[in-house]
């Protein structure tokens, strides 16, 4: 199946999409993490739209091909991100869509959904799916994705990035060489020295740094009522076990709306590109 290469405007910023399918079943979106681009999301898309469903993966602003902002320690942040999601589903005239978020992208899917900082979002996300993300995460993790984000390394060749980015992501679990080029090559920024670096914006790193609590979001978690999917990387060191206990009696967990699947092979985050996982995601989405 193939995608479509979109822009859009939301919040006075470009904002780059890939639009997969046709709606015959409803729409998802799929929102990818802290330092990564929409392109992760190629294969949940592209299993997704193979069975009815229209899929919009973004790049969040300051990501991949989308706009960076000019105000980083105000516009990198979940209530930003949130304000952006509301935009691109007006413009997109999306009235009810399911949510699959895989760490930051959860925490936006979470604070759109609980309608506390979006209040007409509330009832337009039909169900979240958290990709190894959580309402608290461990504080040691957030200092190791600090100490990487704000300063991305620079190399000579794209085949030096490549091995960079497998070391690091290793924790995704297996991708195929294939699966690690394009993850590369998407992911490839020229800087005016002619070396290679990944394709973010290092202020994105601020959002751990001036919103210190950012990811700190029980509030948000607690308002969730509507079917909720957690998969968890059983070697995350990103979303604990004591987490998701909470997570069980809390929110959509009290309300008996929480699902969760430990997923083996991975810790932050699952790469939601094998056949198990899909189906996982798949089969929530279309029970929900």
């Amino acid at each position: 199946m193939s995608f479509t290469s979109n822009y859009i405007r939301c919040a006075g910023l470009e904002i780059h999409y890939t639009d997969w399918g046709k709606a015959e079943k409803g729409t998802v979106i799929a929102w990818h993490g802290l330092a990564r681009t929409g392109r992760d999301m190629d294969e949940l898309a592209a299993h997704l739209s193979q069975r009815g469903w229209r899929v919009i993966c973004p790049d969040t602003v300051g990501r991949g091909l989308s706009q960076w902002s000019a105000d980083p320690k105000n516009e990198y942040c979940l209530a930003f991100y949130a304000r952006l999601a509301r935009e691109l589903m007006d413009g997109l005239q999306l009235r009810a869509v399911h949510w699959v978020g895989t760490s930051m992208g959860g925490a936006i899917g979470t604070v759109c959904a609980g309608g506390l900082v979006e209040p007409k979002l509330k009832h337009r996300i039909l169900s979240l799916t958290l990709n190894d993300n959580a309402p608290q995460l461990a504080q040691t993790a957030i200092d190791r994705i600090k100490a990487y984000a704000g300063s991305p390394p620079s190399f000579a060749t794209v085949t030096e990035l490549e091995a960079f980015l497998r070391q690091v992501y290793k924790p995704f679990g297996w991708l195929s060489d294939a699966q690690w080029r394009r993850l590369t090559e998407t992911s490839v920024r020229r800087l005016p020295d002619g070396r290679i670096t990944p394709h973010y914006d290092p202020a994105m790193a601020m959002q751990l740094t001036a919103h210190t609590n950012d990811y700190l979001i029980w509030a948000h978690y607690d308002a969730l009522k509507l079917p909720v999917l957690l998969l968890r990387g059983v070697e995350s060191d990103l979303v604990l076990p004591e987490t998701v206990t909470e997570m069980r009696v809390r929110g959509p967990g009290a309300l008996g709306l929480l699902r969760h699947i430990e997923v083996p092979g991975c810790g932050h985050a699952p790469a939601l590109n094998v056949l198990q996982q899909l189906e996982w995601v798949t089969e929530f989405i279309e029970s929900a």
